[in-house]
């Protein structure tokens, strides 16, 4: 069994591969900080819904896309820090992704949040990604 050194950029490529072929679900290996992602692309209105499915060997995460006429709701993913180089930024550097199209998602001390919400609650963190 090989080991992924970056499981938050995996976890990015398994929607974006997805997004991309038009499947209507994803499966990606469980894990809390995927689950918070998972969550915030919810909240955020980028995909339908998703579910953690407990009934195999390994939990997983199963992610259910949101097609808009015919295409994605999620049009990129990218991601910024990463094991290699780390990117910290403050609450008064919280980038505007395509000036406020798009979501900057950041790992903080309360937890991962929105772009959006970091400035709202005035708290910076690591950037983990941008979502447009």
């Amino acid at each position: 069994m090989s080991t992924v050194t970056d499981p938050i950029a995996d976890f990015l490529a398994r929607v974006r591969n997805g997004t991309r072929a038009q499947k209507p679900e994803v499966l990606v290996p469980y894990s809390k900080v995927k689950a918070e992602l998972a969550r915030i692309l919810k909240d955020e209105g980028y995909i339908s819904d998703y579910s953690i499915d407990t009934s195999a060997a390994h939990p997983r995460i199963k992610i259910t896309n949101k097609i808009v006429n015919r295409s994605s709701a999620i049009a990129g993913l990218r991601r910024v820090s990463r094991p290699g180089l780390r990117r910290y930024v403050g609450a008064d550097e919280i980038p505007r992704v395509l000036g406020g199209m798009g979501l900057a998602i950041l790992s903080t001390s309360r937890g991962v949040l929105s772009g959006r919400e970091a400035r709202k609650q005035k708290v910076g963190g690591e950037l983990l990604a941008y979502v447009w």
